[in-house]
């Protein structure tokens, strides 16, 4: 999540919503139910600043990964459609973005380090089994030093947190646009 988006805040334009939906059969778009960050600025400020912390402490790259794998697990399809656009727009492939749903069955287009980071992603996203196996976290802190391994775990546990946001207040995808740079 960044500053140029709209948590919670609607669906955008008149003019954006039609050219998403209502045209050539799509479904209409559904309405979010609550503009959280408007109501809670106090959390969506401490939710920015938590961002922008792990943001600077992981590889750029891999930081996308794993926001766009834990959305999707949690299927919050406006962080979804964020995190691939920034991704796209700081040069990721579409390739490794459309695949990242079966990463494990295409591991030849990620690292060892990236799919050490995906598996780790997957763990902590699903707590069903109430614990992060030792082996895959053990795969992933031959990857990663202990500091890069913190911020890894801090963005996974932030973008879960986004997920949630945007899930329950059904933050409506399509209308983000990433920034020039981001960096």
């Amino acid at each position: 999540m960044t500053n140029n988006d709209t948590p919670g805040g609607g669906n955008g334009t008149a003019a954006a919503a039609t050219s998403v939906s209502g045209s050539g059969g799509y479904a209409a778009e559904r309405p979010a139910r609550l503009a959280w960050a408007k109501q809670a600025p106090e959390v969506y400020k401490a939710m920015l600043g938590l961002e922008k912390a792990v943001r600077d402490g992981i590889d750029p790259v891999l930081f996308h990964l794993v926001k766009i794998r834990a959305s999707q697990i949690n299927h919050c399809a406006f962080c979804i459609d964020m995190h691939s656009k920034d991704a796209l727009a700081e040069g990721e492939s579409v390739e490794r973005i459309v695949l990242l749903g079966a990463w494990d069955e295409s591991r030849h287009f990620y690292t060892a380090r990236e799919a050490a980071a995906l598996e780790l992603t997957e763990a902590v996203t699903v707590l069903t089994d109430g614990f992060v196996p030792d082996a895959v976290y053990e795969e992933a802190a031959e990857h990663f030093d202990e500091a890069e391994l913190a911020h890894l775990i801090a963005a996974i546990a932030a973008i879960n947190a986004w997920n949630r946001f945007g899930v329950t207040t059904r933050m409506t995808p399509g209308h983000y646009h990433p920034a020039a740079s981001q960096h």
